[in-house]
């Protein structure tokens, strides 16, 4: 019975840890020494941080990244909050100085259109061709009649057997 109980017990942790639960959490590069100590501004600063990508990592937001250039832009997106900027100020300012490619979801404009547009012209092609597709396979699959002349070849073959 004792097994069963451990046993019962190790599932349970598995599923709670696969789950998410409170054995794991999201890891945040965030250490102590950056963390504002007005809640309001430091929420504030999380949510710009998630939206912002490390330069060195790529892949990562700020907030997620233990590069060192990624500490500098969560202190930076720290500072410009602390000194009054809104939301969309900060996030101009570091667009200003590093480009749109610091942005994890880029904004919608004339450079990134072709970013935005393609899959929506890729899945609109794959709509046509699988349409263009079926419509060729019913065509090529529709038996037509026999012309007289074939009939009367194939009735002369059947006669020539026989």
């Amino acid at each position: 019975m004792r097994g069963w109980r451990s046993l019962a017990a190790s599932l349970a942790l598995a599923v709670l840890v696969m789950a998410g639960g409170p054995a794991t959490g999201p890891v945040l590069a965030v250490t102590p020494d950056e963390v504002l100590s007005d809640p309001a501004l430091e929420s504030r600063a999380r949510d710009l941080s998630a939206g912002l990508r490390c330069l060195v990592c790529q892949n990562q937001s700020i907030d997620d990244s233990d590069a060192d250039l990624a500490k500098d832009l969560r202190l930076l997106v720290r500072e410009r909050l602390v000194a009054g900027d809104t939301n969309d100020e900060v996030i101009n300012y570091l667009v200003s100085r590093y480009g749109e490619f610091v942005l994890l979801k880029p904004r919608f404009d004339w450079a990134t259109l072709a970013l935005w547009g393609t899959p929506i012209v890729v899945l609109l092609a794959g709509v046509g061709f699988a349409i263009v597709t079926v419509r060729g396979r019913r065509k090529a699959t529709t038996p037509t009649a026999l012309s007289p002349e074939e009939e009367a070849a194939i009735a002369d073959v059947v006669r020539a057997r026989d």
